[in-house]
């Protein structure tokens, strides 16, 4: 059966499961409104390290072991594992996974990095080349600065449409049917009332995908990532409701990564003017992680860590509750680096777009 779907889309002919999932953060994100969620939060931003990046990698080590034992499985279980970050060579990533020895996809889609590897991991599963796979991403608020602005020591002063960057990194393993059938139907909150997915409980199923395209609309301002991803993820919504003939009324959520408050506004206009009013159903994993007011992080947080680690903590945990039915999950990135904006190109976004249904 042909699992492709008018331009930019996919809907597998089984739904492939997120059998379980993990979340670990900095400090800053477990005293937000989802501190209570995670599965980990660190004490400080090092996490025992000597350097930003070192942290980073650390956080993918510990959030891809505690997936795995969530799931009951050991690193030889998993067919591969599509990883990435924000760092050049990706490598929070390298560093941080070389140890599992799992066959790697590296992948780099900025912000949309949880969307981009959840995507190719249900086309591997879907597809037949693999039982189980792994999808993770970080960031960290001190190497992203230093990385694409300036390092902390420089003490530069923040826009308020500038967002911050997540310390955190969320993974999922994905499973086909097989293996989804093995396991019993009920889906729910671990007892202790952390996010679910132990072992013999699957968390969700993922039923749909829409691939993005790169939108330029000639923004060159790095501090109002918001704005410049926003049109992506119009574009990648607009396409995904024609290709599957639906409407926003057809989801209970519409959830962006990371547009901030500034980019949920552009998003919302754009969708209007397409004749698309998501305006009840929209929610952008930035404005939910961070307190806004209290924590000083002006139009919100964003990262590749950011949709990941809300996925795992909030989003899943609201479909297995039975308070969503189905959601559609789209992490946005801004496609820059230093050399780009130092020679003033503006900045593309990406977004890709997956559909979640409660089990």
């Amino acid at each position: 059966m042909n699992q492709k779907l008018g331009r930019a889309s996919v809907k597998p002919e089984q739904p492939v499961y997120i059998l379980s999932s993990a979340s670990v953060v900095g400090p800053k994100e477990g005293q937000g409104p989802l501190g209570l969620l995670f599965d980990v939060v660190g004490e400080d931003d090092m996490f025992g390290c000597e350097t930003w990046e070192d942290a980073e990698s650390s956080l993918q080590k510990k959030a891809v072991a505690l997936a795995l034992e969530k799931a009951g499985m050991q690193p030889g279980d998993a067919g591969f594992i599509f990883a990435g970050d924000l760092l050049g060579q990706s490598i929070a990533t390298s560093f941080g996974l070389s140890s599992y020895e799992i066959p790697l996809l590296g992948l780099y889609g900025a912000c949309s990095t949880c969307g981009e590897s959840l995507t190719l991991g249900t086309m591997s599963v879907a597809g037949g080349f693999a039982d189980k796979v792994v999808c993770v991403t970080s960031s960290h608020f001190a190497s992203a600065e230093k990385e694409f602005r300036f390092p902390l020591e420089y003490g530069n002063q923040r826009p308020l449409s500038a967002c911050w960057t997540v310390t955190g990194s969320g993974a999922f393993v994905l499973g086909d049917k097989a293996a989804g059938d093995a396991l019993p139907a009920a889906c729910g909150a671990m007892p202790d009332g952390k996010p679910g997915g132990s072992a013999g409980r699957p968390r969700a199923r993922i039923t749909g995908l829409t691939v993005g395209k790169i939108v330029d609309y000639g923004l060159k301002d790095s501090m109002n990532m918001g704005a410049c991803m926003a049109p992506a993820a119009a574009s990648t919504l607009e396409q995904h409701f024609i290709d599957f003939a639906s409407q926003p009324e057809d989801y209970d959520k519409i959830i962006t990564g990371d547009l901030g408050k500034i980019g949920q506004k552009v998003l919302i206009d754009l969708l209007c003017e397409k004749g698309y009013d998501i305006s009840e159903q929209h929610m952008d994993c930035g404005i939910e992680i961070f307190d806004g007011e209290s924590q000083d992080t002006h139009a919100g947080g964003s990262g590749c860590g950011c949709s990941a680690v809300t996925l795992s903590a909030y989003i899943l945990k609201q479909l297995e509750a039975g308070n969503w039915k189905k959601v559609i999950f789209m992490p946005t990135g801004a496609l820059l680096s230093k050399t780009s904006f130092n020679e003033g190109k503006s900045v593309p976004g990406i977004a890709h777009a997956v559909v979640i249904e409660a089990c």
